[in-house]
């Protein structure tokens, strides 16, 4: 498995294990279908929360949350209807999209920024 692999995964645990302290519960991670892949998929309270998980080793690129754009927004929300088309669900209302961002170097303990509801 590649680094980035790794760092990505460590990443997706951080945040679902952070999402569920929170009080979310986690209804599903990984989730692929053609469209492509949502990382978490929970509940918060009544509100389907959509997950993206965005987590690099440092800055040098810009933060994580800066490579969550109007696009990707856009298919979050596209994959977010076809997750619950396949759980036989319509969109619950609300449903929103987080966007979790891990700064994690491997040395130190990772940090960890959560904002709701992005787009």
């Amino acid at each position: 498995m590649r680094a980035k692999d790794v760092l990505g995964r460590r990443g997706e645990e951080l945040a679902a294990c952070y999402l569920e302290a929170q009080g979310m519960q986690i209804l599903d991670r990984n989730w692929r279908c053609p469209e492509g892949e949502i990382d978490i998929v929970a509940l918060d309270g009544d509100a389907l929360v959509i997950a993206e998980v965005k987590t690099r080793k440092s800055l040098a690129y810009g933060h994580p949350f800066e490579a969550v754009g109007a696009e990707k927004l856009g298919r979050l929300h596209r994959l977010a209807s076809a997750w619950c088309r396949v759980q036989g669900l319509r969109t619950p209302a609300p449903c929103r999209v987080d966007v979790v961002a891990v700064l994690d170097d491997g040395i130190g303990e990772p940090a960890l920024e959560h904002l709701k509801g992005v787009g």
